[in-house]
């Protein structure tokens, strides 16, 4: 008997695809939710992360925009008469 014998299938189409198709069947779901679970923990990580940025930058604008409303020291002062009449 000669070792180099070949078998053939009827579908050579088959035996020549199945391992990528095994791969993309299991493992390619498999990364998949991997990659999915990666996303949604950096979505997490970036929404901690900006969260004091947006709070400091509420906090500049809310100063920057209402100073005009705290109060002044003249404001505290009370006012004098020197320029009325008698």
């Amino acid at each position: 008997m000669s070792p180099n014998i070949k078998t053939y299938s009827r579908l050579p189409h088959v035996r020549r695809l199945w391992k990528p198709a095994a791969v993309t069947g299991v493992s390619g779901a498999a990364v998949v939710i991997w990659l999915e679970e990666l996303m949604a923990f950096g979505a997490e990580i970036l929404a901690l992360i900006f969260l004091p940025i947006m709070a400091g930058a509420i906090y500049l604008l809310d100063i920057f925009f209402f100073k005009s409303r705290m109060p002044k020291h003249d404001d505290s002062n009370p006012p004098t008469d020197q320029g009325a009449k008698k």
